[in-house]
């Protein structure tokens, strides 16, 4: 049997993924053998939806490769009747995580900075605004965030697809939380708790936060043609699922 770490998911489980039984848990410690698998959602914003094919055939290489599973949650044109602004990223990324329909987000929007911050203002989210291979792997090793958010207009031209490549095969390189340099691997481990826990006191629940935000704020989020097939398929915290129900009734 080969076990693989899912992260953000406190009870294990045991659940038939391809031809191996995999046991869902924390990841706490790396092992020869052993291997992390995540469910990462891509989301886009209307000013760069036209790039969703070539970013989603990009990320899903590199993540079959490590025994990802990409889900993508659109934009998929910018003719989708359903438009996200990197607001409504950040809303839909947030609940995306904390309800265990995604374990890792990709996003961005013209520079990356306004996703960026909408998804950080969000509690269970901790965002890292990637330019090039050596900002993923360093968020990665330091930070071990949840989301990344990409600039997919500002300096992104010819070569472009490229670059995105190497920055999703530095992103889910190794064991994430492993340290850069090497020895500073319990400083940074520490660090990122505390900051865990910072955000805890700072921010409220996700279900009063969709409570009261602006119902059709929200209910954009939530609106994309494949959102309720592939949400509610994987979504782990029943009190989200329903208030993301109540949202959508």
């Amino acid at each position: 049997m080969i076990i693989a770490y899912l992260m953000h998911i406190d009870k294990c489980k045991y659940i038939s993924y391809n031809y191996v039984n995999v046991a869902f848990v924390k990841p706490i410690i790396k092992e020869k053998g052993r291997f992390y698998i995540m469910r990462i959602a891509l989301i886009n914003e209307n000013s760069q939806a036209a790039k969703n094919s070539m970013i989603y055939d990009t990320l899903s290489a590199v993540a079959k490769t490590k025994g990802h599973v990409v889900d993508n949650y659109g934009m998929y044109s910018a003719e989708d009747s359903n438009s996200l602004t990197y607001v409504q990223n950040g809303i839909l990324a947030a609940i995306l995580l904390n309800s265990g329909a995604a374990d890792f987000v990709v996003t961005g929007c013209g520079t990356g900075e306004g996703a960026m911050l909408a998804l950080n203002s969000f509690p269970g989210v901790l965002c890292g605004h990637i330019v090039d291979p050596s900002d993923a792997y360093m968020f990665s090793q330091i930070n071990n965030g949840n989301a990344i958010a990409l600039p997919f207009a500002k300096g992104f031209g010819w070569g472009a697809e490229l670059n995105l490549q190497y920055i999703f095969e530095k992103l889910f390189e190794g064991e994430p939380g492993g340290g850069y340099p090497k020895e500073r691997v319990v400083p940074e481990q520490r660090n990122k708790k505390i900051l865990d826990e910072v955000k805890k006191v700072t921010h409220t629940d996700m279900v009063t936060i969709l409570k009261n935000l602006d119902k059709d704020l929200v209910k954009g989020a939530v609106s994309g043609e494949k959102f309720a097939e592939l949400f509610f398929a994987n979504c782990k915290d029943e009190a989200i699922a329903n208030a993301v129900k109540e949202i959508l009734a």
